[in-house]
C-alpha cells in the first residue's frame, strides 16, 4: 500500500515537472494529449515495476479482476499525470507573469 502511494506521489512530481517544462503559448490540447502519452508510458513503467519488484504484495498480477485492475490502475496514472501537468502549467504561466 505504501509503494502506491509513493509511486502516485512520484507520477503527480513527475507530471508537474513535464507541465512546468512544456514549451509553447498554453496550448491545452497539446498539453493534454501529451501528457496523457507520457502519463500512460509511466504508468505502465510503475504498474511494471511494482508487479515485478513486489509480486506477492500486489493484487495486480492475480484475482478475479488481474487485467481489469491493471487496466483502471494505469488510467489513474494518467489522470494523475494530466492534473501534474496542468498544475505545472499553471506554475509556469505564474511565474512568467
Amino acid at each position: 500500500m505504501m509503494l502506491e502511494t509513493l509511486y502516485l506521489i512520484l507520477d503527480l512530481i513527475i507530471g508537474i515537472v513535464f507541465g512546468f517544462i512544456h514549451k509553447g503559448k498554453e496550448d491545452y490540447s497539446g498539453l493534454l494529449r501529451n501528457s496523457a502519452i507520457c502519463g500512460l508510458v509511466v504508468g505502465i513503467i510503475f504498474v511494471l515495476l511494482s508487479a515485478f519488484l513486489f509480486p506477492e504484495t500486489t493484487s495486480i498480477i492475480g484475482g478475479a479482476f488481474g487485467t481489469f485492475s491493471i487496466f483502471v490502475i494505469i488510467i489513474a496514472y494518467v489522470i494523475i499525470f494530466i492534473i501534474g501537468a496542468f498544475i505545472g502549467d499553471l506554475i509556469e504561466s505564474r511565474l512568467k507573469k
